[in-house]
């Protein structure tokens, strides 16, 4: 059995995971931190909840010069509360040691931000928009990079920042070590680590099987203007220690808050609308377990690491399997078991049919299927034979 022991780290580093309890690497920690540790450009592939934030922090906070007060670890995140969520374990990681983490994204304040990295960060985790800012206002230094992290690549690509990312790269004219984090492997992304990268190695912990087995997926057949009761039902029935009730846009999202609120305590919502000191207060507070139910937008669908998910309910299913394989993710992390629960009418059955398709399962429905002439596949059937 490897260990956090047999991996040759700095003492302080396993006494800072020692006290944040963590006993065994992860599949994906195994296989890169030795890698990282020599140094070695890496692309690694593996599913959202499976240890990728430490795997690349823990050799980080090994290999960065607490005494220097320069930038020596970049690492370019999506969003803003994966940029916290990654500044906050990092600083734990690298507490023993006194590694200084710290965060940069839009919405905040850019001088407290600026006097911020100043004061000395060794590992700088950036929002693309905010580093490209800093970068165009001489206000950063990145002379002393030494490793350069792109954590969600496939995430960011599909966000737009293709162009972005190259021209970040191109500002790191010296010798550096690369690594790239991705749930899947795009064409874009080859692309850039052949024109970026030197010799990577890579590892994929990517398996056929889509979702994980410890994740079960129930849906409920209902009519568009039955969802409210429905999912209220549904939650006063199943009893989730903790949920993400998931929706197609912020008025929805809102909406669906408020119909909550009125009937139950712990409700809150989080959606990228609101100003960024709310999100974050949020996050924290559903983190915390002081929020029970949290209604979002997909904005909460990747990235951020919430381990007490006992449930996921998805009020309206998207037109994309991806987007239905990352909410469902929020549960069944590390392997533990979940329960996702998609509210479905006649017109999301098309939907349906290509998610479970691309998860490769049967439906288990919760009350009665929907009626089979409601099938697409069943109609077009019906019409063809009418017609002969």
């Amino acid at each position: 059995m490897t260990l956090f022991e047999n991996m040759n780290l700095d003492p302080l580093i396993l006494k800072s995971l020692e006290r944040m309890q963590y006993k065994q690497p992860s599949a994906i920690q195994i296989q890169t931190i030795p890698l990282i540790l020599q140094g070695k450009d890496l692309i690694a592939l593996s599913k959202t909840g499976s240890g990728k934030t430490a795997a690349c922090a823990i050799p980080i906070c090994n290999k960065v010069n607490p005494d220097s007060p320069h930038v020596q670890a970049l690492i370019i995140v999506p969003t803003r509360e994966l940029a916290m969520q990654y500044a906050t374990e990092t600083q734990k990681i690298g507490y023993e040691k006194k590694v200084k983490a710290f965060a940069i994204f839009g919405g905040e304040d850019a001088t407290m931000q600026q006097t911020k990295l100043k004061s000395g960060v060794q590992v700088l985790v950036a929002t693309p928009g905010r580093l490209i800012d800093f970068i165009y206002s001489r206000q950063i230094d990145l002379t002393q990079v030494d490793i350069l992290v792109l954590d969600e690549a496939d995430e960011m690509l599909g966000m737009g920042f293709y162009d972005d990312l190259a021209f970040i790269i191109n500002c790191l004219v010296h010798e550096h070590q690369t690594l790239l984090f991705s749930a899947t492997m795009q064409e874009e992304i080859r692309s850039m680590a052949k024109k970026h990268m030197k010799a990577p190695q890579e590892i994929s912990l990517l398996s056929d099987e889509v979702s994980p087995e410890s994740i079960e997926h129930r849906f409920l057949y209902c009519r568009y203007d039955q969802r409210d009761q429905a999912l209220l039902s549904l939650l006063e029935e199943l009893k989730p220690k903790q949920t993400i009730i998931f929706c197609h846009s912020r008025i929805q999202c809102e909406k669906v808050c408020r119909t909550l609120q009125r009937k139950m305590a712990d409700v809150d919502l989080l959606h990228a609308g609101l100003g960024q000191d709310v999100r974050s207060i949020i996050t924290n507070k559903f983190r915390h377990g002081k929020i029970r139910y949290l209604v979002a937008t997909d904005i909460a669908a990747r990235g951020l690491d919430f381990s007490n998910i006992t449930h996921v309910f998805i009020y309206q299913l998207s037109d994309s399997p991806d987007v239905y394989v990352h909410r469902s993710g929020r549960t069944g992390r590390q392997e533990r078991a979940g329960v996702v629960v998609t509210l479905v009418t006649e017109k999301e059955l098309k939907s349906l049919g290509r998610v479970l398709h691309h998860i490769r399962r049967k439906p288990i429905w919760i009350g009665n299927p929907p009626p089979e002439r409601n099938h697409p596949r069943k109609r077009a059937v019906a019409h063809k034979n009418n017609k002969s």
